[in-house]
């Protein structure tokens, strides 16, 4: 695997916290999910790497891809609006995009309803999530 160094450190300069205000509370249909809670859009060769909540950008230290390949695009956005991350993940809030190099490895990740049945199942306490399409 690989770890989105680039990111992370442009990510750990901002030097800014990121409340965390988002539980389960949505998940969308169409990405691709890790166990880390990290997701990925996948567009051809390239996948938008997001992650649903984070409690504080210096959590973002240990951000890893689970898709290896280049690092093509940062998030400017975040500098100035690092609340985005939390606030909209999945729209405005990502954190990077990822030139794969080896699409096979989608395949370790979750599609919705396995990763539904894996966070309930991991925290069963947890409010019931929002499904988006």
């Amino acid at each position: 695997m690989f770890c989105a160094t680039k990111a992370s450190v442009y990510l750990m300069n901002m030097n800014t916290s990121v409340p965390s205000s988002r539980g389960f509370s949505s998940v969308v249909k169409s990405l691709k999910y890790a166990k880390s809670h990290e997701w990925a859009r996948v567009d051809g060769k390239s996948a938008t790497i997001g992650c649903g909540t984070v409690e504080s950008v210096q959590a973002s230290k240990g951000l890893h891809s689970s898709l290896s390949g280049n690092v093509v695009e940062v998030n400017e956005k975040l500098r100035t609006i690092a609340v985005l991350v939390n606030a909209s993940p999945y729209e405005d809030g990502w954190i990077m995009k990822v030139e794969m190099s080896n699409k096979e490895e989608l395949s370790n990740l979750m599609d919705y309803d396995e990763y539904v049945s894996y966070v309930e199942n991991k925290f069963p306490n947890i409010d019931e999530p929002v499904a988006n399409t």
